[in-house]
C-alpha cells in the first residue's frame, strides 16, 4: 500500500493509504501540476506547465507543452507506466491534460486529466 495523496486521515484515524493505480494516478498528477525546481531533493521533477497556461493560444504552443510533458513523464515515472497517449488542450485561460497510460507492474491500463487556470 502507498500514501494518498493528498495527505489525510482513514476513518480509523490513521494515515489514509491507497493502492498502486491510485498512487500513479496520483504521481503523475503531481508532476503534470509541479514547477520545475519546486521539489527540495528532485529538482528536475515538474513540467513548468504553470508558466505557459496564459501564453497565447497555438499549435506550437500545443506541440510544445506535448513534448514537455511527454519527456517529463518518461524521465520521472518511466519505470511505472508506458504512455500510450497524450492530448494537450489549450484553450482560452485553461490548459488541459488528457493521457492514456499502462501501468507497467499490472498492465492496467488507466486515463487521466489534469487542468490548470480556467475561470470559474
Amino acid at each position: 500500500m502507498h500514501v494518498d495523496f493528498p495527505w489525510h486521515f482513514d476513518a480509523r484515524g490513521r494515515t489514509a493509504d491507497t493502492d498502486h493505480a491510485d498512487h500513479v494516478r496520483d504521481l503523475v498528477k503531481l508532476l503534470v501540476l509541479t514547477h520545475l525546481g519546486e521539489r527540495v531533493n528532485r529538482p528536475g521533477f515538474g513540467c513548468g506547465l504553470h508558466q505557459l497556461v496564459f501564453a497565447p493560444n497555438s499549435p506550437e504552443l500545443a506541440a510544445a507543452l506535448r513534448f514537455t510533458v511527454q519527456a517529463a513523464l518518461e524521465q520521472e515515472l518511466g519505470d511505472l507506466l508506458v504512455l500510450e497517449d497524450l492530448r494537450i488542450v489549450v484553450d482560452e485561460g485553461s490548459l488541459r491534460v488528457e493521457l492514456r497510460y499502462v501501468l507497467a507492474a499490472t498492465a492496467t491500463r488507466e486515463e487521466m486529466t489534469a487542468e490548470l487556470g480556467g475561470v470559474p
